[in-house]
């Protein structure tokens, strides 16, 4: 079992650069894919991004490339999206995810096997 908290969301201006932080605790932190989500009122939860145990590969979604990175510190138990540039239309809940039970890492959220309890960001323009 896993436990994730999401924090570091809030009201950010334009062009901002928030870091979110995702604190795992309940097993051991580098068994787990982590992934980032968001959701916006009126729509589907979307992948931000994800990285695998060891930090080697990252993957993210069209609409953050360039604009967003995923790390993780294994040793802290912590993933993190650091943001920037943001734009009102990154406004969304973001989410944390764990994904044990797959041989690769995932952008699917169905295969996520754990998450947090989501952080709200808005960007104000």
């Amino acid at each position: 079992q896993v436990q994730l908290v999401e924090s570091g969301g809030g009201l950010v201006q334009a062009g901002g650069s928030p870091r979110l932080s995702c604190a795992a605790s309940g097993r051991t932190f580098s068994s787990y894919d982590m992934g980032w989500f968001r959701q916006a009122p009126g729509k589907e939860r979307e992948f931000v991004a994800a990285i695998s145990r060891s930090g080697g590969s990252t993957y993210y979604g069209d609409s953050v490339k360039g604009r967003f990175t995923i790390s993780r510190d294994n040793t802290k138990n912590t993933a993190y999206l650091q943001m920037n540039s943001l734009k009102p239309e990154d406004t969304a809940v973001y989410y944390c995810a764990a994904a044990y039970s797959v041989t690769r890492v995932t952008v699917t959220a169905t295969q996520y096997d754990y998450w947090g309890q989501g952080t709200q960001v808005t960007v104000s323009s």
